[in-house]
């Protein structure tokens, strides 16, 4: 029993691992279930001390907090590039109707979670008559701020993968 769970747990890590990359997989909440996954395997019993516990609700509290911030750093970055009001309400407009058509359907709507922010900073800026320069800088800062979520689901969900194969191993 204790290998399936333990392959289960590898299987989710790798799904995790893809759920950076894939806006539409949550990566570090599956990551994550891995870690709790862990709490059953009787090899990772052993390992696991008080300190342990502490550091498993640290990262879950890490994986909240920065699933809450992925979807808010395309419209930090259209501000922080010089996008105007209008850039981050398009930004956010189109980061919300891509969410809903994400949840309503398959394999495009992800797609659309990864173009949606900088189409819509570049259009609300272009819309409130902004130049085409400052739509552009609020177009590349919302995709900036995509590659840093990325970034930092990524070094998240490694983080949980090394503790996993430390509480096994």
């Amino acid at each position: 029993m204790e290998l399936v769970l333990i392959l289960i747990g590898m299987f989710l890590l790798i799904i995790g691992v893809m759920g950076c990359i894939i806006p539409a997989i949550p990566g570090p909440p599956v990551a994550y279930l891995a870690l709790l996954l862990s709490l059953f395997i009787d090899q990772s019993l052993n390992t696991i001390s008080e300190n342990n516990y502490i550091l498993l609700t640290i990262l879950g509290i890490l994986t909240l907090s920065i699933t809450v911030i992925d979807f808010l750093l395309p419209v930090w970055g259209a501000k922080k590039f010089g996008g105007t009001s209008s850039g981050r309400k398009g930004s956010t407009m189109a980061l919300i109707i891509s969410v809903v058509i994400t949840l309503t359907t398959a394999g495009f709507g992800a797609l659309l979670l990864v173009i949606s922010p900088p189409i819509g900073a570049f259009i609300g800026e272009k819309v409130a008559g902004g130049s085409t320069q400052t739509a552009i800088k609020s177009a590349k800062g919302s995709f900036i701020g995509f590659l840093s979520g990325l970034f930092l689901k990524l070094a998240l969900v490694i983080a949980m993968a090394v503790y996993f194969l430390y509480l096994l191993f």
